[in-house]
């Protein structure tokens, strides 16, 4: 199985949610970490460890933030990262799959299903192979104690409780397992 190493500088961890139940407001992360344990030709057998830094929350107002990171959202203080480990692959085609793992945070660990798609693979200017995968998935927010709220005097509620996530992810291989 060949291990490749998330590229952070390639990579990218984004959300999506509603806001005022009217519009979208998107962010991301914008230091993202991991390793891929993957094979195109025994795809099935691969696995994924993914740590965010949630300190790096960006979503391109300082105001908001800073919120996100408060211990009305994320609570950095106390929980400054997010990780995904994967405990099951099942190919869903030739270059897809769902990728189910539990994702935690603020030490509240739920199992996830990401839907993957493998991009491709090939040699770099750099020297060095490079592989790409994108992946996304939705989750409830409230799941992971994310509760914060705000009720609108036009009835609803300040932030959704359904995130998109959406990942963009370039690895790097490290190495390739020799045949036995």
């Amino acid at each position: 199985m060949a291990i490749w190493n998330i590229d952070p500088a390639h990579s990218a961890a984004d959300f999506t949610v509603r806001h005022m139940m009217v519009t979208n407001v998107r962010g991301g992360f914008d230091v993202i970490d991991g390793q891929i344990n993957f094979d195109p030709e025994n795809a099935a057998d691969s696995s994924v460890e993914v740590t965010i830094d949630v300190t790096s929350i960006n979503t391109g107002v300082a105001d908001r933030d800073g919120h996100l990171r408060s211990a009305d959202f994320f609570d950095v203080e106390n929980y400054p990262t997010l990780t995904f480990k994967s405990t099951e692959v099942n190919l869903t085609g030739d270059d897809t799959a769902n990728v189910i793992g539990d994702l935690t945070i603020r030490d509240v660990t739920r199992s996830v299903v990401l839907q993957v798609e493998f991009l491709g693979s090939g040699q770099s200017p750099f020297g060095d192979t490079r592989a790409g995968f994108e992946g996304t998935a939705n989750i409830n927010r409230e799941d992971f104690g994310l509760t914060w709220n705000q009720a609108l005097e036009t009835g609803g509620v300040l932030v959704g409780k359904d995130i998109k996530i959406s990942l963009d992810v370039q690895g790097i291989l490290l190495t390739e397992a020799q045949e036995a």
